[in-house]
């Protein structure tokens, strides 16, 4: 038996059984791909021995994927510095294009945002993190700076937590229990009983509401969006200055629109 060891949200190896059996599965694939998302995690670019530590691998299978990847356009070397090139933003790219849900969100993101002159997101949870597969940002948003592709906590995010209430509650518990939960701002739930707590609310008041948990001055509110078996797929949400509303004004004011948004989902699905 063999693992998987790409790197989670925390940097950290996630481990999956791969059968011995298993001739089709390419492991010089999965160092690459170790890899390119390792830079993610570092922020920047890395020296060989660097890369080695965040991926798990030899510092020798790390340079001939690197050697690789250099080779392909996707990296290049700057000295003993090895760092992504624009060829591998071709990857995310491919992602957004091909995926149906991002395709059919995106024009109801568009809506919502003009509707409400808010920020509208779309988001999926990918390991611990809530990742926004489409967005829609009006000119006086807070946070424009978050775009497709970013990621953010799913404990101390409500569209993490709108995603999180989805799951089976023993997977989520042993999730949580494993990570780290900084706090990111003075609000910030760390408490394992507390982001539970909140997670459960989500799940049964189908919607789930963070006051300046991620950053000062901003709260969001997200809504589950299910598949026609009811399961939660993905998560939409509104984010507002709390100069803007209270949160009783977000529940009065935003929520309806979120709902609005959400009953345009079923029938595209």
């Amino acid at each position: 038996m063999r693992t998987n060891a790409l790197p989670d949200s925390e940097g950290n190896p996630v481990t999956s059984p791969i059968e011995d059996q298993d001739r089709d599965y390419v492991m010089a694939l999965e160092k690459g791909l170790a890899i390119i998302e390792a830079f993610g995690q570092i922020r920047g670019g890395a020296n060989l021995t660097r890369l080695a530590e965040v991926t798990g691998h030899t510092k020798a299978s790390v340079r001939r994927s690197l050697h690789t990847l250099c080779r392909l356009g996707y990296a290049q070397q700057v000295g003993r510095e090895f760092r992504l090139a624009p060829r591998a933003l071709r990857l995310g790219q491919a992602f957004v294009v091909s995926d149906s849900l991002a395709r059919i969100a995106q024009p109801i993101l568009e809506t919502t945002a003009e509707r409400t002159k808010e920020s509208a997101s779309m988001a999926v949870l990918d390991s611990q993190d809530s990742v926004f597969i489409a967005r829609a940002t009006h000119r006086r948003s807070l946070s424009a700076g978050l775009g497709v592709g970013a990621r953010l906590p799913a404990y101390a995010c409500a569209t993490g937590r709108v995603l999180l209430s989805g799951l089976p509650r023993e997977q989520v518990k042993f999730m949580l229990g494993r990570m780290a939960r900084p706090e990111i701002t003075t609000h910030t739930l760390t408490s394992l009983p507390a982001i539970l707590k909140q997670i459960d609310r989500a799940g049964r008041d189908g919607y789930a509401l963070c006051d300046q948990e991620l950053e000062m001055g901003l709260r969001s509110l997200a809504v589950p969006i299910r598949n026609s078996a009811g399961q939660v797929i993905a998560a939409m949400s509104l984010s507002v200055s709390t100069q803007r509303l209270d949160v009783q004004g977000i529940l009065d004011t935003l929520l309806p629109e979120l709902e609005r948004a959400r009953q345009k989902f079923p029938a595209l699905l």
